[in-house]
């Protein structure tokens, strides 16, 4: 619908009192706000009335135009019930950003002006008694399955929940439209969201306020970018049936969080340790490995606690099987394997590039223990899974198995980073100053001479020089370094010098 044919409804009675140029601007569904900053909530092309409560001065005029005008909004109503007249400080922002303003009599309902304009309103306010009743429903208890079951019944309507990264929580969907769908939640500018695939139209709401790294999605088929209310009341049911199975879950991080400390303490009762581990649903003689996760966002001032946060993503991943208890050196879970633990390290690794891909502002870091049996090797797993975290993290975030803890890369990882700088530029500076002043090579030889295992001829043939090439500048490594590499300790420096540069 246009403007104009807006203007032109008698009944209403609307006064045009900016924007006569745009009186062709079509919108495309009406949204009623008195938020002072609605943009969120917008999506684009939507005639917004507002009954101005968030009016205190001219500043929040043009705050207020400013949101609108970004978000793409087509038209504002304005009424003056609340203030008695339209601001002209309104007026004059209206007309800076292009934005057409419509006064709406006091004796003329918003609900009114938005059946008339939008039948599809008028059937949704029908459908809301409908929603009310899944409201009520699921405030009184009922599970996901039976909220998709009314939804379906009550407003022909299908539904499904998706975690962050492609879980299916809840509902009926393709493994691959889940994943789709989970990949443009994390990517979405912002919610509700529509999405317009191969298998047809879904829009996504955000379920609750979870970071989206460990957050759900709502996904409800078709387009309800213009009824996003029914979405956000629909979502509150989800977030509701959440709070409670956190609950819970609650009790189970405790419990292992209190396992997982009695391990680690001195002179731990092994009876005790047997029945935690049972507690946390694993046998004495059941495989399983610890996991250790954060979840950062390198350069930020703010924002969630890195251990919390990498606890939620870690359950998530690995729904329904295992909880995560949030600690001062990351989250720790133990998890029952009906694999190998290079099988749950690769599930891990997958849904850490899913997030990377994602949120390309968080990091992901995740150490993995070797498989465990019993209580008395919690302890060893949970060190495993905590050093192998950090080289995680040192490599700039994904997953780290205990099989590549046990090298030079741990060591390094363990350093501090200006100890580590100060060592490999104390002893590998000489060589970068001659290369640069003499256009030689002498770093990338040192390099391949060690990857070669100190053979001459290997050395050359993989530069493609003559071997008494490769004899000179060793020599001239030797005497700028003051090391001998004929002797195992020079060469080991040299070694974790280049790798730590």
């Amino acid at each position: 619908m246009r403007i104009r044919d807006l203007v032109g409804i008698a009944e209403l009675r609307l006064t045009l009192l900016a924007g006569e140029e745009h009186l062709d601007r079509d919108f495309t569904g009406v949204q009623i706000t008195d938020l002072p900053d609605p943009g969120r909530y917008l999506s684009g092309g939507e005639l917004v009335l507002s009954g101005l409560m968030w009016h205190n001065g001219p500043e929040d005029s043009e705050r207020f135009v400013g949101r609108l005008a970004e978000a793409g909004v087509a038209a504002l109503g304005a009424g003056s019930a609340w203030l008695g007249t339209v601001p002209d400080d309104l007026v004059r922002a209206c007309r800076a950003h292009g934005l057409p303003l419509l006064v709406v009599p006091v004796e003329v309902s918003f609900r009114t002006v938005a059946e008339m304009v939008a039948p599809r309103h008028a059937e949704l306010r029908d459908a809301l008694g409908r929603h009310r009743r899944i409201v009520a429903a699921v405030a009184e208890g009922a599970g996901l399955p039976e909220l998709f079951a009314l939804m379906d019944g009550e407003l022909a309507m299908a539904g499904a929940v998706v975690s962050s990264t492609g879980a299916l929580i809840a509902g009926a969907l393709d493994r691959a439209d889940a994943v789709r769908l989970a990949h443009e939640y994390l990517t979405a500018p912002r919610l509700p969201h529509a999405v317009r695939a191969p298998s047809g139209t879904f829009t996504l709401f955000g379920v609750g306020r979870e970071h989206r790294a460990a957050g759900w999605a709502l996904v409800c088929g078709g387009d309800l970018l213009g009824e996003a209310d029914l979405g956000f009341e629909l979502a509150a049911c989800v977030a509701l049936e959440r709070t409670r199975m956190e609950e819970g879950r609650r009790v189970e991080r405790r419990l292992a969080e209190q396992l997982i400390a009695l391990a680690c303490s001195a002179g731990s009762d092994p009876a005790e340790l047997n029945a935690g581990l049972r507690t946390c649903g694993i046998g004495p003689a059941e495989p399983y490995s610890v996991v250790n996760a954060t979840v950062t966002r390198p350069g930020a001032a703010r924002g969630p606690d890195p251990a919390r946060l990498g606890g939620q993503v870690l359950e998530e991943l690995l729904r329904p099987r295992v909880v995560a208890a949030a600690g001062a050196d990351g989250a720790v879970a133990l998890v029952p394997l009906s694999g190998t633990a290079g099988e749950l390290a690769e599930t891990l690794r997958e849904g850490a590039r899913a997030l990377a891909a994602g949120l390309p502002g968080i990091r992901v870091s995740i150490g993995v223990s070797a498989a465990l049996t019993g209580p008395s090797a919690i302890r060893g797993g949970a060190e495993e899974a905590g050093h192998a975290r950090r080289l995680a993290e040192a490599r700039g975030g994904g997953v780290v198995t205990s099989d590549e803890i046990y090298t030079h890369a741990l060591l390094l990882a363990t350093v501090p980073d200006d100890v580590r700088r100060s060592f490999a530029a104390r002893t590998l500076d000489p060589l970068f100053d001659y290369d640069r002043r003499h256009n030689s090579d002498l770093v990338r030889t040192l390099g391949t001479f060690l990857d070669c295992v100190g053979s001459w001829n290997a050395c050359a043939e993989r530069l493609h020089v003559h071997v008494n090439t490769v004899r000179y500048r060793i020599r001239r490594v030797e005497e700028l370094t003051g090391r001998d590499l004929a002797t195992m300790a020079d060469r080991v420096d040299l070694f974790l010098a280049l790798r730590a540069s």
